[in-house]
């Protein structure tokens, strides 16, 4: 457990400044921090094995492995690990799919920053 106390955010997207905003959103968070930043799916499979964040936002459309192919793996490893979804509209039966392989929620990009804050904070402080 890290000193600070904060709960471990890893951030998953293939875009960097939707990884910049989920960031800038968290670090307005005293009870969380961002631990990790991945691209693709393969990245964000990695990544949780070695950081074991308590928290993953995931995009679906990534290159190589694609978001629900990383979730899969990823509550494979652990089946506690609390996953949302952060994608564009238009892909609700990918949003479908990866609640059913385990995600916990879904946030439809273009989202508001609120949205990022009150959905992180109601898996971290539950």
């Amino acid at each position: 457990m890290p000193k600070s106390g904060k709960k471990r955010i890893l951030i998953v997207d293939d875009a960097q400044f939707v990884r910049n905003r989920i960031k800038k959103v968290v670090e307005k968070m005293d009870f969380a921090e961002v631990i990790g930043e991945a691209s693709n799916g393969d990245d964000a499979i990695s990544l949780y094995k070695e950081l074991k964040p308590d928290l993953v936002t995931m995009d679906l459309v990534m290159p190589n492995k694609d978001g629900i192919e990383a979730i899969e793996e990823i509550m494979k490893f652990d089946k506690n690990a609390k996953i949302i979804v952060v994608s564009a509209m238009g892909q609700e039966l990918s949003i479908i799919e990866a609640t059913e392989k385990g995600a916990k929620d879904y946030i439809k990009k273009p989202f508001k920053e609120e949205q990022i804050y009150r959905t992180i904070e109601k898996f971290l402080k539950a």
